[in-house]
């Protein structure tokens, strides 16, 4: 995390919010409160919508459009707060016209339109970031920090819950709403990054609203582990907790407890007996299972708003001309999933492989280092 900007020696990046909807405003007052920033404009077709935000955000200009917002005012960056139909359109605009851009998950709807928009940016030498905001709360970046050194040993499975009763949106179903979270997530804390070797996804649709509300993602990973991603519009609880299976402990994120949020369970299956006594694979089947029962313990964690540290990363990778902790690419990888998603939903569930077709004779698809 950085230190506040010194305006003798940074001074403010100016910035643009495109989108006063649901999640502009809070984009528009973190960009507002930030020493590393001066929000200049909203912008919304609805001028009074754009007019309410900045009367909230020190009054910055309001425009409505893209066209006015880069023809009349002087802006380093732009972010998108628009829905995911429009991210590529606004952000090759504001590529072309040199501006850095931040744009609200998804990266796109298609893979082809987020590549294009990576390739764009990477040719302008302009920073193109997704606000993949859970990648910078204190507890995914802890466990990004625990999985760096070591402290879970090699990881072998990964069990994702995101439910709640929440509202079917209009334009996509629970896989693109829900799923980028817990995507976006594990390409962050995964050394590597999120590259499954293929998709599965199932769907439901109680409600026949037309969209899935109800959904399960499997995702083989190419070292041998198991992710899985339960999300859900129509669960009367609401759960965010993931469960990340290692050779050496489990870590068990409860997002909804903040008195212990992070839990690590130095038990489970001794790996390493099981190899030392039985030896190979053929031997070891069929014995008995050693287990190994140890501490649980519960990390510290920092307390900070995660999207003012997204806006700071935003800055420190302009300045320094380094990639963000979730830059275009990584944006892509997720964005690759879900379009993967979305073709084997299409085709009852079957295998998707990644980088190509559906597995079983199924139609193709057609569909931070150093910053923190």
């Amino acid at each position: 995390m950085s230190i506040a900007a010194d305006s003798t020696v940074n001074p403010a990046l100016r910035v643009a919010v495109v989108g006063a909807g649901y999640w502009g405003p809070n984009l528009a007052r973190n960009f507002a409160m930030s020493s590393d920033w001066e929000l200049v404009a909203i912008c919304d077709m609805d001028r009074e919508r754009a007019e309410e935000l900045a009367r909230k955000t020190g009054e910055p200009a309001v425009v409505t459009s893209v066209d006015e917002l880069l023809a009349e005012h002087e802006v380093d960056a732009v972010a998108i707060a628009t829905p995911a139909r429009t991210h590529h359109a606004i952000a090759m605009q504001a590529i072309a016209a040199g501006k850095h851009v931040v744009v609200e998950k998804p990266l796109a709807d298609t893979t082809k339109r987020g590549r294009e928009m990576v390739e764009a940016a990477r040719a302008a030498g302009t920073v193109l970031m997704a606000d993949h905001t859970y990648c910078y709360t204190p507890a995914v970046l802890k466990i990004r920090e625990l999985i760096a050194a070591g402290e879970l040993g090699e990881i072998l499975y990964v069990d994702s819950v995101r439910i709640n009763l929440g509202l079917v949106q209009p334009d996509v179903d629970v896989f693109w709403d829900l799923a980028p979270h817990d995507l976006s997530i594990l390409d962050f804390i995964l050394p590597g990054g999120l590259e499954p070797v293929s998709v599965s996804a199932q769907g439901a649709d109680p409600l026949r609203s037309g969209k899935s509300c109800v959904g399960y993602l499997t995702l083989p990973l190419a070292n041998g582990a198991l992710a899985h991603v339960h999300v859900n519009w129509l669960s009367p609880t609401k759960i965010r907790q993931m469960v990340i299976g290692g050779s050496k402990k489990t870590l068990v994120w409860d997002d909804l407890n903040p008195q212990q949020r992070l839990s690590v369970f130095d038990r489970g299956v001794d790996l390493g007996r099981q190899e030392q006594v039985f030896g190979d694979a053929a031997s070891r089947k069929g014995a008995a299972i050693s287990y190994r029962l140890g501490d649980t313990w519960s990390p510290a964690l920092s307390e900070f708003e995660p999207l003012g540290l997204m806006v700071t990363s935003f800055a420190e990778a302009i300045r320094k001309d380094q990639p963000a902790p979730t830059d275009g690419s990584s944006a892509l990888r997720v964005l690759s999933v879900l379009e993967a998603a979305s073709a084997s939903l299409a085709a009852g569930g079957a295998k998707t492989l990644m980088g190509g077709g559906i597995s079983s004779g199924a139609a193709k698809n057609t569909s931070m280092e150093s910053a923190l």
